[in-house]
């Protein structure tokens, strides 16, 4: 075990305290370990020592030459400052520029009649060749020998620029990794002997050693090669571990019965399935029927038809005798799927009641708003297994919730919920329960077999038929206001041929915590006019009312109204009565109007690309055609009107999705990404390392069929210990 205690040692040992003490607090490395596995950024190329006479443009080069004068510029009113410094070797003169905070040290230094050497990409400004703020590196004339040797490790070298911070530059961090550097040769290599030869990598000490002191580029290559297959395999093993131990769970197989309820419920559809929901339907039934707990994501398109595959899952579970519950991220999403759940099976969820099927059960809906007598009657439905199935929010979870008879748990919009709250739900079973995760934000391959690589998938790519395309467009209310007004008069004509519409806006716009922030933004705004709050719900309804949609009915929508309040205004919105709809994103999941056609969404820039997708999504839902309008007052040339662009440019969310994560990059994989956890992916990219991942995916699951406990891998099992701390390991314990 002293193999690997050297990487466990603490910097302080080595650095001494207040290096350490930056580290820790500004980077969070903490052990020599995580020093090691602190990777440069990029390299700066010096190149081979250059005559100025042969200075190729555009190329690093080295030069070593003298001083010949120096000299200060002020520009810019006096208030920028500017050093020259011209250069000979006796084959020719170069210009050297220093500018602003970078001028002090070098106008010191480089004095004329010093000799000293120079690295930098040769451009040209004026006609005349120049490095602009180059690094050097002063000679001692005097001994020639010390010279020669001071060029020759200078020159040439792939220089490893690192994640620094303010407190502690790359160059510092550089000297650092020196001084550890050493405990490379101690490192654990996690991949089996037999795997690292066939595959032809290097082995990991010499990885790490090529990382940090590269001599050549195909070094970096042969080390980046190594470590990133190291951290895709770790998490790939850790992830197949996960998925077989789940299947030596226990489970009740749950299989519907002939002529029972998903027979009568099926034989009512007025419309067929299409093969994607057959096709995922006959996966899902395959995993009700064994008996360990079924872990499937099921992810599609906003509008694929997910929750009519969830329903005759839950449909099916019931019919074997147990109880399915469904739980959804907002009261306003829960009471929308339990109307529609309960519209699709008409009578069949009317279980126990007058008029209702004998086949049938009862549906009940749980929130945290419901009053007093409703609530007694949904819990004690719960409990004696009357209602069958249970549709709900947070509520649902409270230990007061008992069920009879749990079978399957359906999570809607699983980003929006915490590991330890599904957990809290599966707990309620007599058995784990079969799990169904859902959710319309599409996730690259790459991420669903990392992020959710504990889950079997399933994707459903097809569009019911009837659902019709949606056009979508910017509108730059900036520089074209006429675009905006056009905008107002396409509501008014979607309105006029009996249609509704949605306006998005970020904010709502009327407490005193948004009063307080309301202070702060008007001052920031009085310095920096470009720099407004973000639009609310409740100004841009006013103005619509009083200007652009005068005579429509305008109603607003959000978060902090009362839940009857909303319930009614969706009822009514739903029911045509309301024209517009000003809401916030409480819209973005699960709200279905079919006569919904045309969506303007405020500030869109202020959203992310998978949550414009998710809105969009609410329009076209019925046969006539859908309108979502982007506006934006972000500049033509900004990365945000970049990223509007390309949602206007497609309505494939695969494709947005694999655009949205390149810009945020990957949180933490392992770790919930909002723990602060650092991230323990630091070489590995899930979106270009699609090969890797699937490769080492391939070699994971194979290990760990042949040796679940990993007896004859020691050295794999140490490693992933040290991964899998205390959170990541009950982070997948509970996933």
């Amino acid at each position: 075990m002293d193999r690997v205690s050297s990487f466990d040692e603490p910097l302080k040992k080595l650095l001494g305290g207040a290096t350490a003490k930056v580290m820790a607090e500004h980077l969070d490395l903490h052990t020599v370990g995580d020093l090691l596995h602190h990777y440069p950024r990029r390299y700066e190329e010096r190149g081979k020592l250059t005559a100025l006479a042969d200075l190729p443009l555009d190329e690093h080069v080295t030069v070593v030459a003298q001083v010949a004068d120096a000299r200060i510029l002020m520009f810019n009113n006096g208030r920028g400052k500017r050093l020259e410094v011209t250069l000979t070797d006796g084959s020719g003169r170069l210009q050297l520029v220093f500018f602003g905070h970078g001028v002090h040290k070098p106008h010191k230094e480089l004095l004329p009649g010093r000799q000293a050497m120079f690295a930098g990409k040769v451009s040209v400004f004026n006609r005349k060749m120049q490095l602009a703020h180059p690094t050097y590196q002063l000679l001692d004339a005097s001994d020639a020998d010390e010279a020669t040797e001071a060029v020759d490790a200078f020159a040439g070298r792939l220089l490893p620029i690192y994640p620094a911070c303010k407190q502690l530059d790359s160059w510092r961090i550089a000297k650092a990794v020196d001084a550890v550097l050493p405990s490379a040769q101690d490192a654990v290599d996690p991949l089996p002997a037999a795997l690292r030869e066939g595959r032809g990598f290097t082995p990991l000490p010499e990885a790490l050693l090529k990382v940090h002191r590269p001599q050549t580029k195909a070094d970096i290559e042969d080390a980046k090669a190594r470590l990133k297959w190291d951290e895709a395999f770790v998490l790939q093993v850790a992830l197949a571990r996960r998925r077989y131990a789940d299947t030596q769970l226990p489970a009740a197989a749950r299989r519907p019965v002939a002529d029972g309820l998903l027979d009568a419920f099926d034989a009512k559809l007025p419309f067929t399935l299409t093969e994607g929901q057959e096709k995922v339907s006959k996966e899902i039934f395959g995993d009700l029927a064994t008996e360990h707990p079924m872990h499937r994501l099921l992810q599609g398109e906003v509008g694929s038809g997910k929750t009519m595959v969830a329903l005759r899952a839950m449909l099916a579970v019931v019919d074997a005798g147990g109880q399915a519950a469904m739980l959804a991220p907002t009261e306003v999403l829960a009471q929308q799927h339990h109307r529609s759940i309960t519209e699709m099976m008409g009578e069949l969820a009317e279980g126990g009641m007058l008029g209702g099927s004998d086949r049938g059960t009862k549906v009940v809906l749980l929130t945290g708003s419901m009053g007093t007598a409703a609530r007694r009657q949904a819990l004690l439905d719960l409990v004696t297994g009357e209602a069958g199935i249970v549709i709900g929010t947070h509520a649902l979870i409270e230990d007061k919730v008992q069920f009879h008879d749990l079978g399957l748990v359906v999570v809607d919009e699983q980003h929006r919920f915490g590991v330890e709250q599904r957990d809290a739900l599966r707990s309620k079973g007599k058995q784990p329960p079969h799990l169904l995760v859902m959710t319309a934000t599409p996730i690259p391959r790459t991420v669903a077999m990392t992020v959710f690589g504990d889950l079997e998938t399933s994707v459903l790519d097809q569009l019911p038929a009837g659902r019709s395309p949606i056009a979508s467009h910017v509108v730059p209310a900036k520089d074209k206001p006429h675009f905006l007004a056009r905008a107002w008069e396409r509501v008014r004509e979607e309105v006029e041929n009996g249609h509704q519409a949605y306006v998005v806006c970020p904010r709502i716009g009327d407490d005193a915590e948004e009063e307080k922030k309301g202070k702060a933004k008007k001052k920031a705004t009085e310095e920096d006019p470009d720099k407004r709050p973000p639009l609310a719900v409740l100004e841009i309804a006013d103005e619509l009312r009083k200007g652009a949609l005068a005579g429509l009915s305008v109603e607003v929508l959000h978060g902090r109204m009362h839940p009857d309040e909303k319930d009614d205004v969706m009822r009514r919105f739903a029911a045509g009565d309301i024209d517009v709809l000003v809401a916030t994103t409480v819209i973005e999941v699960g709200v279905n109007v079919p006569n919904a056609t045309a969506m303007v969404i405020m500030d869109a820039d202020r959203f992310g690309v998978s949550q414009l997708h998710q809105l969009r999504g609410r329009v076209g839902r019925g046969s006539a055609p859908g309108l979502c309008l982007l506006v934006s007052e972000a500049h033509e040339a900004s990365p945000a009107r970049a990223r509007l662009s390309a949602v206007a440019a497609t309505l494939d969310g695969f494709e947005l999705s694999r655009i949205d994560l390149e810009q945020r990059r990957e949180g933490d994989v392992l770790g919930q990404a909002q723990s602060g956890v650092r991230s323990s992916l630091r070489m590995l990219t899930v979106i270009d390392d699609e090969e890797v991942i699937a490769a080492a995916r391939e070699e994971a699951v194979a290990i760990v069929a042949s040796d679940p406990e990993l007896e004859h891998l020691p050295e794999l099992r140490t490693v992933l210990a040290a991964l899998l701390d205390k959170d990541r390991e009950e982070y997948l314990d509970k996933g």
